[in-house]
């Protein structure tokens, strides 16, 4: 047992290490590239507030970590349940979401279809992208709304049966809530390989490579938000798995398993984003490249001179 929640304990802490990094790294990189142009391009100015709002997230999980299960003495006032629920859910909607506005932005700057409405939304992509930004606002408070009135109910009502079946009216809806984003990703996923496999055709009947730039961009594109889906799916599973798992998951190790896992979707989509990006990659390759020379060269300073 002792194995298993160290084990827990240092992935989690590795977790909580590399999505400060990595989306820390982001924020700084886009805001530095800011200062010095005078202006942010869409792509930089979502990646940085989702990097933002991860690192929000990613402290919210800690907060409710270290109040409700290493000092639950000390804390489970419900003022403070309200104030880390609620800050959970704000940092996980907009990490969710502006994931989802970032991939609905590469379908929409890569995709190429022969049609006068793609071509019309095409023209207007920070006007889709702002109004995407807005109903998710939107849908974050009806959810809210859906959270005090599920609370109200639970108040009033205080037989087991009802707050059981309050309780999963709530996870039912709130499974909703999250597969929203999901489905928006899943359709610009489809959107592009059936955007691509039109390409290749066209490609094909003109006698062109099969490598262009437009299939290149087809190509990482798809990675972007393949890797979103498999991450994101991950962090659901991960959600139901907590909300309905077995007495076994309310031990220490057993609570410790659910963030942990969870945790690989704000942290490690964090090093995909980088990776995934020109200009990210090229910086953290400039830092890797100053980090390894530093430690090439500290041996030889530490060395006393001979006489």
């Amino acid at each position: 047992m002792a194995v298993v929640r160290g084990m827990f304990t240092f992935v989690f802490i590795v977790e909580l290490i590399l999505g400060h990094v990595g989306n820390g790294f982001i924020a700084l990189v886009n805001c530095l590239d800011w200062v010095k142009r005078r202006k942010i391009s869409s792509v930089d100015y979502i990646l940085t507030a989702l990097a933002i709002s991860r690192i929000g997230l990613l402290w919210s999980v800690v907060l409710n970590l270290f109040i409700f299960v290493l000092y639950p003495a000390r804390g489970t006032t419900e003022n403070k349940q309200g104030i880390t629920f609620f800050f959970w859910i704000v940092t996980n909607h907009f990490s969710i979401w502006l994931a989802t506005i970032l991939s609905l932005y590469y379908f929409l700057k890569v995709a190429n279809f022969p049609n006068s409405i793609f071509h019309y939304l095409k023209e207007r992509v920070k006007s889709i992208l702002l109004g995407t930004l807005f109903l998710s606002i939107l849908s974050l408070c009806l959810n809210f709304l859906l959270i005090n009135a599920t609370l109200d109910e639970s108040k009033r009502n205080s037989s087991y049966e009802y707050i059981s079946r309050n309780f999963t009216d709530f996870l039912l809806t709130f499974t909703v809530y999250l597969s929203m984003p999901y489905i928006v990703s899943l359709v610009t996923f489809l959107l592009l390989i059936f955007s691509l496999w039109k390409h290749h055709q066209t490609m094909y009947h003109h006698g062109h490579g099969d490598r262009d730039a437009s299939t290149i961009a087809h190509v990482r594109a798809l990675q972007m938000v393949v890797a979103f889906l498999l991450l994101y799916s991950i962090f659901i599973l991960t959600l139901v798995v907590q909300f309905w798992g077995s007495d076994s998951l309310k031990t220490y190790p057993g609570i410790l398993f659910c963030p942990a896992v969870a945790m690989v979707f704000p942290s490690g989509h964090s090093w995909v984003l980088v990776l995934g990006n020109s200009k990210l990659r090229r910086a953290s390759q400039s830092v890797l490249q100053q980090l390894w020379c530093r430690l090439r060269l500290t041996p030889k300073t530490l060395e006393s001179p001979r006489p």
